[in-house]
């Protein structure tokens, strides 16, 4: 074999086992690349030099150098560098020497995660001691207690929190905030790129709260945002804050060799061409290199997919290296636990960490050497920062994307000049969204009182205030707008997620010591968490006893079986009203609003290793409804199909635009949905509609409209390419009865393009 932590000897051997290389489809090598170093600027306080130079840094990178000289000209700015390329001293270094220069000054910064807050504030008071500094930096969040939050309002010259608590705890109270609201000079945003769709546009209406409260107070801070690569990170940036930014991308940061491998599991079924399962795949490369001792991140796509891995591959380590030393990593774990598991991962005791998507962010754990990507994780720019958490600055990385059958997964794999070429995504917010826009100006109205003619972002909002007259949540006294309602607006207002509560996950196996385990969305709880569900939580599973939806709670036991569960969700949809329509010869594409309702029928129990159903149940949960906006093409004339053959072309349609249309669209395949209808009520024509998954939309299927003709070309050409005869994973789906799906989705698909 190899010794044990030897990357090159592990590349060498990968490229030598006939098995792995056959599956290879592109073998991509980043070179090394060398530092650009910049003398340190004149101005910078002695002291914080000193604290720099015995953290071994002499001179800034050049894109450091740029933000220290924009920020002490009083601009605001957006950095954009790679993963690990020191973007955290874009911002400390004008902090820190605002700081020093006026006592009195005081810093946000505002992360989107509690892990990445309590990480670089562990980093920003290592400089601040080792200045001799009497800088006091703090985090506020859900866990500060009660007798140092009093410390933190008054004393706290950095204060570090994520957009939560801005929202719930801060804005709301800021008349206990006054010494920082009068002397904010930075706002910091750091991961400006995770601000994008219903979060973002959420986020970007908080910030408009935070300015109306700087300028209540006298205050006009300067905003530092950072962000991994997206296409659009200056257009990002002045949405999210309203103000005009300057664009820093001249990265300076050496980086490390890194070698990009797209992998293809092999097929095994050739006329369905259906591949090995992705995840069964990664449990045999993960296995090889965890058994070597070979610190490795492993990254799914859903928090199932990275608790059934992880039950794979604690039971291949188990007798080796016991279970401890590889753990699962995902949002709904609390505090305590994902602390633990950063520091076994610094300290080199973990060897192994299975995450969804949290982990993308820049949080420390160390130098990891190997990344495995179970799928294409849904845009370039995940991708890219996945890939980055392994290697890090210096050292060779090795990272593998294994590819599932889906059509998306096999479009990528195919095409790596496409990933590798392409400029990541561009990030859409849309703060205007009148559902949040709402919410918001009802949260700003009990922080203060709107006055007539004032705006909110560069919104006149007179019409809004009386419909909220009407409402009896504000009164008018005079020329201003008052808040009169007994109820805290922003306690009931999620920036997270599209539903506004979550549900409580209880784990009562031991009744003498009854515990919450996690947390999850509404939407995601009718299919995750339902009477006999199967929940995993770090690789142990828990059967979900009852769900009292009323009381958003789900009731769990520790159990041990050999199977996990997945739920159908039955969706019905109308059209409310019709914005905008353009026709062809054989069809119509419109966008307009529609109500959706969604309701979990029945779940199946599959078992682990073979994947196979072994059994179902059905499923007793309200109906939910949601309206959001949403385009549709429509066929005028379906003559030419038997009842039964339309409908199977419907949904191979559907499946096959799902897993296009992010690509157009820029955007995580979750955030829409795509429902065929043989007979929409509203035209009575076969219709596929896109919608938004956020109440009120979010403007991506208004994107797919401008789009639809681009997107069907491309979808038509992924199906030709693929070489199973009647239809696949890989192109549009398995849930077919008819031989000709596919011939009858690409005969629809023609007739949608004439």
């Amino acid at each position: 074999m190899f010794k044990k932590n030897n990357l090159q000897q592990l590349i060498e051997h990968f490229k030598k086992d006939d098995d792995f290389n056959k599956q290879i489809v592109h073998w991509h090598t980043i070179d090394e690349k060398p530092a650009q170093l910049v003398d340190m600027p004149l101005e910078i306080n002695e002291k914080i030099k000193n604290a720099l130079q015995k953290r071994g840094i002499e001179k800034l990178y050049t894109h450091q150098h740029s933000a220290f000289q924009l920020a002490m000209q009083g601009k605001s700015f957006t950095a954009v560098t790679p993963t690990a390329s020191g973007k955290t001293l874009c911002y400390n270094l004008p902090v820190l020497q605002s700081i020093m220069d006026n006592p009195g000054a005081r810093a946000l910064y505002i992360f989107p995660t509690k892990a990445l807050a309590q990480d670089q504030k562990s980093e920003l008071n290592e400089i601040i001691s080792e200045a001799e500094a009497s800088i006091n930096s703090y985090t506020y969040d859900g866990d500060t207690s009660a007798n140092i939050r009093q410390k933190v309002r008054k004393a706290g010259h950095i204060v570090i929190t994520n957009p939560d608590m801005l929202h719930s705890a801060i804005l709301p109270h800021h008349t206990k905030w006054v010494s920082l609201f009068e002397n904010l000079k930075y706002v910091i945003i750091d991961e400006l790129h995770i601000y994008r769709g219903v979060f973002g546009s959420h986020v970007s209406n908080v910030v408009r709260r935070l300015k109306r409260i700087c300028e209540f107070y006298g205050a006009s801070p300067i905003f530092i945002c950072t962000s991994a690569t997206i296409a659009n990170p200056k257009e990002l940036a002045e949405h999210l804050t309203g103000n005009e930014m300057n664009l820093i991308d001249n990265n300076g940061a050496p980086s490390a060799k890194k070698h990009f491998v797209f992998y293809n599991p092999p097929v095994v079924n050739k006329p369905l061409n259906i591949r090995r399962s992705a995840t069964l795949e990664v449990r045999r490369i993960a296995g090889e290199l965890l058994k070597n001792k070979v610190q490795t991140i492993i990254f799914a796509r859903s928090r199932v997919r990275v608790e059934i891995i992880l039950t794979y591959l604690q039971e291949l380590v188990k007798s080796q290296l016991g279970t401890k030393s590889i753990r699962g990593y995902r949002g709904g774990y609390l505090p305590t636990q994902r602390r633990e598991i950063e520091k076994g991962l610094r300290s080199g005791e973990i060897y192994g960490v299975v995450s969804t998507n949290a982990l993308e962010l820049g949080v420390d754990i160390g130098q990891l050497q190997v990344c495995i990507m179970t799928g294409y994780p849904g845009t370039i720019a995940s991708a890219w920062q996945q890939a980055g958490r392994a290697g890090r600055r210096h050292g060779e990385s090795l990272v593998i994307m294994v590819a599932s059958s889906s059509p998306l997964d096999q479009f990528i794999i195919e095409h790596p000049d496409y990933f590798f070429e392409q400029t990541p995504e561009t990030a859409r917010i849309n703060p205007d969204n009148l559902i949040i826009l709402i919410d918001h100006i009802k949260c700003a109205a009990y922080e203060l009182p709107f006055k007539e003619g004032e705006q909110f972002g560069r919104h006149d909002i007179d019409d809004i205030l009386e419909f909220l007259v009407e409402e009896r949540v504000v009164h008018k006294n005079g020329e201003k707008w008052y808040w009169m309602n007994d109820v805290f607006p922003a306690h009931n207002i999620s920036l997270r997620s599209a539903s506004q509560e979550n549900v409580i996950i209880i784990d009562q196996t031991d009744i003498s010591a009854v515990k919450v385990i996690g947390e999850m969305d509404r939407f995601s709880a009718m299919t995750l968490l339902h009477d006999e569900a199967i929940y995993l939580h770090q690789g142990v599973q828990f059967q979900v006893e009852e769900l009292d939806w009323e009381e958003k709670k789900a009731y769990v036991r520790e159990v041990d079986v050999d199977y996990f569960t997945d739920a159908n969700l039955a969706v019905q949809l109308r059209v409310l009203e019709t914005d905008k329509i353009r026709t062809g010869e054989r069809y119509d594409v419109a966008y307009g609003d529609v109500t959706v309702q969604a309701m979990a029928t029945i779940f199946k129990k599959i078992k682990f290793d073979t994947h196979e159903n072994i059994g179902s149940g059905p499923i007793h949960l309200p109906e939910e409804e949601l309206h959001t906006s949403s385009s549709w093409i429509s066929l005028k004339d379906a003559a030419s199909f038997s009842q039964e053959r339309l409908e199977e072309g419907l949904i191979g349609a559907a499946q096959s635009l799902k897993s296009i249309i992010p690509l157009f669209v820029m955007c995580d395949p979750s955030d829409i949905f795509v429902v065929p209808q043989i007979k929409a009520a509203h035209n009575e024509q076969p219709t596929v509609f896109i919608y938004d998954r956020y109440p009120g939309g979010i403007g991506l299927s208004e994107k797919v409209y401008e789009q639809m003709e681009k997107i069907l070309l491309e979808t038509s050409a992924m199906i030709e390419r693929c070489p199973c005869k009647a239809g696949c994973p890989s192109c549009i789906g398995t849930d077919h009865s008819l031989d000709t799906a596919k011939v009858d989705t690409l005969n629809l698909l023609h007739l949608f393009l004439q």
